[in-house]
């Protein structure tokens, strides 16, 4: 591949000249005469072309109906299963970064977002139509946002379900009497329902026995059949045929019904106990019939809630069989029979799973003195807690030194309840002797087995004291640092030992709705421990607090709780920012570096130091009344680029600041808006004029030059080049370079680099892709959704309006706005003010052209270009229609270049009028509302193109001043003679 670039501030026409590799001698004087042209082009071309966002949602793929909606967003309508694919046009510079979002609209939505210019959904469900945005933004102004409603079509096959009136017997269910046959089908859009008994269409009034209606509180969702005084021609066959009127192709669907005399509702029974009991590890096996009902039921095992079945299960038409059943598939299952006739029959069972779980003690001292301590002669309680399944076959027995006890007057025995859970036992020891002393052992267990029992001892002794709670000498006020692994104890004596509850305690002065939410560690409100040892590992600055230790009342002395508090203070070092921060500079400039300090604990005695690189600066210590720090250069030298850090330290270590001082310059930033940036020199060739502004030129030294790099999509090998500046690049200068010798229909990756005595600067890529719409007129007639690429201006009152008259509601205005396009047609497009509630008089709506290049420059006159378009001004009401010219220089400034206004008759009429731009431009479309409704103004046909307008229509004088000649012509003539001479 050969690939020839050049500058250039003209038209791409003027790379056309095909180069080939022998002609790089002859070139080279010709290429030194043209950088001279283009060192004086460089620069002029049209300033400010930073623009903020506009947005535009454009469709493709397989859309049934696109609406336009009054006063709102479009409606995209796609059946259910197709591909959807929104595309996302966006204008302004920078370019916009792009984000799709959908809500459906409630509360509890969520919403998704896609960074993507095109949002595709394949097979769409039901479920994902609702409102989707596309929100472009790029730091300029505020974001652009627009939306669509994306609606789904479907309909699901109709079910047809019989019921008799309410009251009547059920014994010969339909024999004389008045049953309702309802077909009922999910749709959307509302579906339409016919009857058909056998072949014939039942319709209101066609049959005295026959009734069709709609019930009011269902708003179209099902049609019933009503048969009065059942007949014997009405035992037939019923068929009930939903639409939706072939709408985005969805056929209609049927289902169908034989009504007899046998016609029954569904009834089942269980073959099985109720409530089922089983041990764990056994199968088990629900069995559920149908005794009744025509047709046959169909069978479904279910769980209430929503719950699952055991993945284990099996489920065989009304039978389940669950293997190795545990004790968490314990519960209600239900069986539900339904033929679509009456109402679904329901049985339900319990499935019990034997099991004993949470088996604990508690001892109680003699409730009737105050002594926590267990003594001779007095009375002390035993209890024994568990739960079981099922609760009535659980069953206690005690022992004392492994020997059965019975319960006697001094040993009294009692249980509670079956129907209580947990279950519980006491042994009462009244009048406590030294003979009583010894092991006593509760035994929990299942009358009829199934499962292990459980075994808890106690031990009852002179040994035996109530709980006492210590904390060790100089552990009751900790200091940890961030990130250590730190131990709270508290110490616990007694016999038996308790388990040690852990909990956070809020400071005080807090709210006690905020004590609530003090979770420990690990998530949760309270720990267990049982050795008095609470360990937090990698400790957070959020763990800092007071913690609780406390006995249990289970498994030991059921007394008033013994408690302790131990402090925790998590030290940490400072937090600052900015963590990290690129600064770029310009040599000889003054700047200033801060490092701020968020927290930090302990916050006092704070120490701060600059560094460059390992250069020490300078050190110091906060104030109390400082929580920032500077460090100033004065005029920055080559020695003074590089990493500046910044510590600020306490005890627990330190926070960093780092800033990376460079004077690389911030990447160039691609123009997307270049309109007809490809054209064509010969068959197999094509150029592309690239467009770029640069980011913040004044921030660093003069860019002396751009690296250009081109690569063909595929392959590995980059073609460089460097393009020299001359002068100083402005903020927000237009810069363009002319592609020549791409391949067609090759794609291309191009990266640019700007350069300054710094070095290089960062890079910048984008795609270029040949797209073979070549042309060098603007056209638009408004029937591509993307409105080629015009854009609604955000600072006026309201929006012009897409439309076709086939479309257009004209209820509210019938004697204003055009009744088909400028062509004739009825489907054809284009744009109109809609001038109806809420518009009010001297509202302004506008529409915005692309950004088009002028090609003035230095050495040639101002181009002369002839805008044109037509317009539709019709009714009694009407306001004006005003061109503007809007110059993107140093400053946007707008010039009326044609106006009109009043009614201008049932026709479309052309206007043409001469513009003389002499930077990037726009032309501004400004439709002006009337004194009322029936002020309508349409557009259509918009054309650009270069050379004065020829056979200008009336009312098309132009408004714009004349161009006038410039002194620089003359130099293009000498400097093309000279390109001749060389020749």
């Amino acid at each position: 591949m050969y690939l020839r670039t050049e500058l250039s501030s003209s038209s791409p026409e003027g790379g056309e000249a095909a180069t080939r590799p022998q002609d790089d001698v002859k070139m080279g004087v010709v290429f030194g005469l043209l950088w001279l042209f283009t060192g004086l082009l460089q620069g002029v071309h049209g300033q400010g072309v930073y623009a903020p966002p506009t947005v535009r949602i454009v469709h493709s793929g397989q859309a049934c109906n696109v609406e336009e909606e009054r006063y709102s967003e479009r409606v995209y309508t796609i059946k259910e299963g197709e591909t959807l694919e929104l595309q996302c046009l966006v204008t302004g510079h920078p370019r916009p970064q792009i984000r799709w979002t959908k809500t459906a609209g409630g509360a509890s939505d969520r919403e998704s977002s896609l960074h993507n210019e095109t949002l595709r959904i394949e097979n769409i469900n039901r479920h994902q139509g609702g409102r989707y945005y596309c929100k472009a933004e790029n730091g300029l102004g505020s974001p652009a946002i627009r939306s669509i409603r994306v609606d789904v079509y479907y309909l699901d096959d109709p079910v047809i379900t019989i019921h008799q009136s309410v009251g009547e017997a059920k014994e010969q269910f339909y024999f004389e009497r008045t049953v309702f046959l309802r077909c009922v089908a999910n749709s959307n859009p509302p579906v339409h329902y016919t009857w058909r008994r056998g072949r014939e269409v039942l319709s209101q009034g066609s049959d005295s026995g026959v009734e069709i209606y709609e019930p009011f509180f269902t708003q179209g969702e099902t049609k019933i059949l009503k048969l009065k005084n059942l007949r014997p021609q009405d035992y037939a066959d019923y068929t009930c045929f939903s639409s939706v009127r072939n709408v985005c192709g969805i056929e209609d669907k049927s289902a169908h019904f034989t009504l007899s005399n046998r016609t029954a509702p569904p009834s089942i029974k269980l073959l099985l106990d109720d409530p089922l009991v089983v041990n764990p590890g056994e199968t088990i096996t629900l069995v559920c019939v149908a005794s009744g009902g025509e047709p046959h039921p169909s069978l479904k095992w279910m769980r209430p809630d929503g719950q699952q079945l055991p993945k284990r299960s099996v489920v065989k038409g009304g039978t389940l069989t669950i293997p190795a059943v545990a004790i968490d598939d314990g519960g209600v299952y239900s069986c539900v029979g339904s033929n679509n006739v009456g109402n679904p029959a329901k049985k339900t069972t319990t499935i019990l799973v034997r099991g004993l779980r949470k088996g604990r003690f508690w001892i109680t001292p003699d409730p009737y003195h105050n002594d926590d301590n267990i003594q001779i002669g007095r009375e002390v309680k035993i209890s024994c807690q568990v739960e079981a399944t099922p609760p009535e076959e659980l069953q206690f027995s005690w022992l004392k030194n492994g020997r059965p006890l019975r319960s006697s007057e001094r040993m009294v025995i009692t249980h509670t309840d079956t129907d209580v859970s947990p279950g519980t036992t006491n042994l009462d020891i009244i009048d406590l002797k030294f003979t009583d002393f010894g092991t006593y052992t509760c035994v929990a267990s299942l009358r009829n087995g199934g499962t292990p029992e459980i075994s808890i001892d106690v031990n009852i002794s002179s040994t035996t004291v109530p709980p006492e709670l210590t904390i060790p000498r100089g552990r009751s006020h900790l200091i940890t640092q961030e990130g250590d692994t730190v131990d709270l104890q508290c110490l616990v004596s007694g016999k038996p030992k308790p388990i040690i509850l852990w909990s956070r305690v809020e400071e005080s002065g807090v709210a006690a709705a905020a004590a609530a939410t003090a979770l420990m560690p690990d998530g949760s409100i309270q720990t267990e421990s049982y050795d008095g040892i609470l360990r937090i590992s990698n400790v957070t600055r959020e763990m800092s607090g007071t913690y609780r230790c406390q006995t249990s009342q289970y498994n030991g002395f059921n007394v008033k709780p013994r408690e302790a508090l131990i402090q925790l203070v998590v030290q940490f070092p400072p937090a600052v920012e900015p963590v990290h921060t690129e600064i770029r500079q310009a040599l000889g400039r003054a700047f200033s570096l801060t490092c701020r300090l968020l927290r930090a604990h302990p916050a006092r005695l704070l120490r701060y130091e600059w560094k460059l690189g390992t250069r020490l600066l300078t050190v110091g210590q906060f104030s109390d009344q400082r929580d920032d720090t500077n460090y100033h250069v004065r005029a920055l030298n080559r020695e003074g680029y590089g990493e500046y850090t910044c510590d600020i330290t306490n005890e627990a270590g330190a926070g960093r600041c780092t800033f990376l001082v460079t004077g690389k310059a911030y990447p160039p930033e691609f123009y997307y808006d270049t309109y007809s940036a490809l054209w064509q020199n010969r068959p197999r060739v094509y150029g592309f004029k690239l467009q770029w502004t640069q980011m913040e030129p004044n921030a660093v030294d003069r860019i002396l030059a751009y690296r250009l790099g081109i690569r063909q999509m595929g392959q590995s090998r980059w073609w460089e080049q460097e393009i020299p500046m001359e002068g100083t690049i402005q903020k927000g200068e237009l810069l363009t370079y002319n592609l020549t010798e791409l391949i067609k229909p090759e794609s291309y990756l191009v990266r640019l680099t700007p350069i300054t005595r710094y070095g290089e600067g960062d890079s910048t890529e984008r795609i270029i892709t040949y797209s073979g719409r070549l042309s060098r007129e603007f056209q638009c007639g408004f029937e591509d959704e993307a409105l080629c690429l015009f854009s609604q201006d955000k600072n006026d009152v309201f929006d012009w309006t897409r439309h076709s008259a086939a479309t257009r509601d004209t209820k509210y205005t019938p004697n204003t706005g055009p009744s088909s396009d400028h062509t004739g047609s009825k489907q054809g497009f284009y744009m109109y003010i809609e001038t109806s509630r809420p518009r009010l008089e001297g509202d302004t709506a506008r529409l915005l052209s692309p950004t088009f290049n002028s090609k003035s420059s230095p050495v040639s006159n101002n181009p002369t270009y002839c805008f044109a378009f037509y317009y539709h001004m019709y009714g009694k009401h009407i306001g004006a229609l005003n061109i503007f010219l809007r110059q993107k220089g140093q400053a946007v400034t707008d010039t009326l270049v044609w106006s009109l206004t009043g009614n201008q008759g049932d026709r479309w009429c052309q206007a043409k009028v001469n513009i003389h731009p002499t930077t990037a431009f726009q032309m501004v479309i400004e439709g002006v509302r009337g004194s009322g409704i029936e002020g309508d103004i349409a557009i259509d046909d918009v054309t650009i193109e270069e050379g004065e307008c020829k056979d200008p229509p009336p009312n098309s004088e132009s408004l714009a001043p004349p161009s006038s000649p410039h002194i620089w012509q003359h130099c293009i003539t000498l400097i093309l003679a000279l390109i001749g001479q060389q020749r």
